[in-house]
């Protein structure tokens, strides 16, 4: 038996009924008009009763569902051409041979996997019905969210966002005790990742909520995922004394793979743990967007980011005008996480007891860490962790020196502080380890957008990381620890190359075409009009009412003063204009003999949408689906 499942706390996420007109201006300016008609791949969200995915080549409108045991199920209820998303392979283009075949397949044939450059039909979006829909699941999430085509999100040679297979696609491979070592073919996705760390460590599980957002037995409080039972041991196994988890940002699975089979010597620690462990030979879809902040915070709540509600680098608070850049503001961000998910340093806690040390170490998402650097919580010697950081500040590639690359030498260095908070902690825990560590390095994803996804300057990188993970492997080592630990490796997304060229930023296009909005690329957040009508019973007035669509948070919308509202007849002529006072209304004498929908109300305001509407409140909006697909709109 099926439920259907639409938008949790939907509270002004996706385009409700005053917001019609503007949302199919701004879909019309990403699909119809250039530059953008070029470089979009989708648009999607959610309307009425239905999730929406618009592109050039047909949209589609799907419904959620949840059975019983609370898995998901997806129906689509209406289709013109094609469907855009009828492809969701998660094992497809998951090499670098694979990449030149479907650059090739988009017309881009090319020997140089850096210059690869794919078009939608070449691609597939994994699991992206449950990808799309849980954005909508915040009452933070955007109205409209666009997906561009791979090659068209900006002006780096290497870039992630996308709802796509490569740039959705990051590693994973897990390594220690309670693992089944060998290659998985499995379609996991980062929400899985927390669930199987929590099932290797021996955590009970307990009521919490499920992926369908109703209550289940579960690892976290709120999990969407599922632990990974194909890459566990069989029983008897002993379970891991502590996890540590590598983030390399950035690192695309294509590269790392070809690292593995082409130049193994180059990262013998991350061979080494590919070797011995669990390796997903087609690594994990991650969070769509597909972008640092909320794929982090995905990563360590085992929850996608509708769910945690950090859904962008940036994001916008309807009830406070208000836009929130948590990956600007960098420090003291934890705060915005959804109080109803639990991170995996929370978790250890619960599990382990309250003495359990946790540490985040340049990890986007540290709340219940003790050490957090982006918190401003540091545990041990902070004297000691500054002589360390000094002793360690020369080792820097040379190659960004001798390229005179300030940004990539600024980047190294954070990894190098990172590495001196981890040896300041053993040093300062030496007798209670820390029983998680999560661990983000983030040379690999600067120099993957300063290079591309395959050039040699991001094998540098991953050279460079490589050796910082063989320092931590062996500190554990000597410490007698390295066993007892289990390792996870991943990154916190994949990484496409771009064609610079076009310096691309489709999502902001509807700005230039007049659509108002809050634009925090791909998210578009739409300033519109409540606008109510009441007609005198005898059809000889109409009170027309103005307020601004986003509630307060006491749910008043705040009425607007200054609106200029035109009431026209069924001959397209004025019968009357007016302004809207301090409360939002204005009122007007209209021909006893017209009907209300033979009245027509233009309502504009300069930091706002224009809405019209009948009198009975009817908005009048342009046929999205005949001005986008002809013909095929009638079958």
């Amino acid at each position: 038996m099926l439920r259907e499942y639409g938008p949790e706390r939907l509270d002004g996420q996706g385009l409700d009924r005053n917001q019609y007109e503007s949302g199919d201006r701004a879909i019309l300016a990403l699909l119809a008009e250039p530059p953008a008609d070029e470089q979009v791949d989708i648009v999607a969200t959610f309307r009425e009763d239905a999730y929406e995915v618009w592109s050039g080549r047909g949209m589609i409108r799907f419904k959620r569902f949840a059975d019983e045991s609370g898995g998901l199920h997806f129906k689509v209820v209406e289709q013109i051409g094609e469907n855009p998303l009828e492809r969701q392979d998660p094992f497809a283009v998951a090499t670098v041979e694979e990449e030149l075949r479907a650059a090739e397949a988009s017309g881009n044939r090319c020997d140089d996997p850096n210059l690869a450059f794919f078009e939608p039909y070449a691609l597939t979006h994994p699991f992206a019905y449950e990808r799309i829909a849980q954005v909508f699941d915040s009452p933070r999430g955007p109205d409209l969210i666009v997906s561009p085509k791979s090659y068209a999100y900006g002006s780096q040679r290497g870039q992630h966002g996308a709802l796509d297979v490569v740039q959705s696609r990051a590693p994973l491979l897990f390594a220690g005790r309670g693992v089944r070592p060998g290659s998985h073919r499995l379609a996991a996705r980062h929400v899985d990742i927390a669930p199987t760390i929590a099932r290797l460590m021996g955590f009970s599980p307990v009521p919490g909520l499920g992926s369908d957002g109703t209550e289940r037995e579960v690892y976290l409080k709120r999990q969407d995922g599922r632990a990974l039972a194909e890459i566990l041991a069989d029983g008897g196994a002993p379970q891991p004394e502590r996890a540590y988890l590598f983030l390399l940002d950035g690192l695309s699975h294509s590269e790392l793979v070809h690292s593995l089979e082409c130049n193994p010597r180059a990262i013998p620690n991350l061979a080494r743990l590919a070797a011995s462990g669990a390796f997903l030979s087609h690594g994990s879809t991650v969070n769509f967007p597909s972008i640092t902040w909320p794929s982090h915070s995905t990563i360590l709540t085992g929850t996608w980011s509708g769910h945690h509600d950090v859904v962008n680098p940036s994001f916008h608070l309807r009830e406070h005008r208000r836009t929130v850049a948590v990956q600007g503001i960098v420090f003291e961000t934890e705060g915005w996480l959804c109080e109803h998910v639990e991170t995996l340093y929370e978790a250890f806690k619960r599990n382990f007891g309250a003495h359990a040390l946790t540490a985040s170490i340049h990890e986007p998402q540290g709340r219940g860490a003790d050490h957090a650097a982006f918190e401003r919580r540091l545990v041990g010697d902070k004297a000691r962790l500054k002589e360390i950081t000094s002793a360690l500040a020369g080792d820097i590639s040379p190659r960004w020196t001798a390229e005179k690359d300030p940004a990539m030498y600024r980047e190294e260095m954070i990894d190098v502080r990172g590495m001196a908070q981890f040896m300041n902690l053993i040093e300062h825990c030496a007798d209670r380890p820390p029983a998680f560590v999560a661990h983000e390095f983030v040379v690999t994803d600067a120099a993957g957008h300063e290079f591309g996804p395959h050039h040699e300057g991001l094998r540098e990188a991953l050279f460079r990381t490589d050796r910082r993970i063989g320092q931590v492997m062996e500190i554990l080592r000597r410490r007698g620890l390295l066993d007892s630990t289990l390792f996870v490796v991943t990154s916190d997304h994949g990484m496409a190359a771009q064609r610079v060229e076009l310096a691309a930023n489709p999502a902001v296009e509807p700005s230039r075409k007049g659509v108002r909005g809050v634009y925090l690329e791909p998210m578009i957040y739409l300033r519109d009009l409540a606008v109510d009508c009441v007609r005198g019973r005898d059809g000889r007035t109409i009170r027309v009412t103005v307020r601004d669509n986003d509630p307060h948070p006491d749910g008043s919308r705040p009425p607007v003063e200054g609106a200029r509202v035109a009431i026209i007849g069924r001959s397209g002529a004025v019968i009357a204009r007016a302004g809207t006072s301090g409360s939002g209304t204005v009122a007007f004498a209209t021909p006893a003999n017209l009907r209300d929908h033979e009245i027509r109300v233009e309502v504009e305001h300069d930091e706002f949408n224009p809405r019209t509407i009948r009198a009975d409140g009817t908005p009048i909006r342009p046929d999205l689906r005949r001005m986008l697909y002809g013909e095929l709109a009638r079958g």
